[in-house]
């Protein structure tokens, strides 16, 4: 294989070229400058997204530390609750059959109750300590002696009558007591 050697023709072949891309690389310095001042204002953009970037990124770790302390809160209050759901599922164990015996009567109450009686029961409840306290206090004394009473009635009732029978006796009685014992069968 033969090398091509160049000849004084191709010499000057190369300068004339030469001279015209020389030109035009004249011709593209002013362009080579433009291009040169856009890529200046590209790369100070560039700097301020990348500092833009910069600010979100630093933003979303603080907000990424925020919620990993409200991720760790919520397992803290997920494993509260979990105990809370256990012990709530064991009450509605032992619940659900008094609960699901007491339904119908329990809708027969909400279906029936006025607001009016809920708040006379209210009244009542409020009430409650100072009737025990008279109760207690006046009713129950009382209360314990009856069983004394009874012969005491049954004696004044035999002297009612001894009495009644007396005053029938006395002259001109006879006959007040028959009239106050027609005016009693007739009331």
């Amino acid at each position: 294989m033969r090398l091509p050697v160049p000849g004084p023709r191709d010499l000057l072949a190369a300068l004339e070229r030469g001279a015209d891309q020389v030109d035009a690389l004249l011709g593209a310095v002013p362009r080579v400058l433009a291009l040169l001042d856009q890529a200046e204002v590209l790369l100070v953009r560039a700097s301020s997204a990348v500092d833009q970037v910069e600010a979100v990124t630093m933003d979303a770790a603080g907000v990424s530390a925020r919620a990993g302390g409200v991720v760790d809160r919520a397992e803290v209050l997920v494993a509260r609750s979990d105990g809370l759901v256990a012990r709530l599922a064991t009450l509605l164990d032992l619940l659900e059959a008094p609960l699901t015996t007491l339904q119908p009567t329990l809708q027969t109450l909400a279906d029936t109750t006025h607001p009016e009686e809920v708040a006379a029961l209210v009244q009542l409840i409020d009430h409650l300590p100072e009737l025990t306290e008279r109760v207690e206090r006046d009713v129950l004394p009382v209360m314990t002696t009856l069983g004394t009473v009874a012969p005491d009635l049954h004696d004044l009732l035999d002297v009612s009558r001894e009495l009644n029978e007396m005053l029938g006796k006395l002259p001109g009685l006879g006959r007040i007591k028959r009239r106050v014992e027609e005016e009693q069968a007739a009331e």
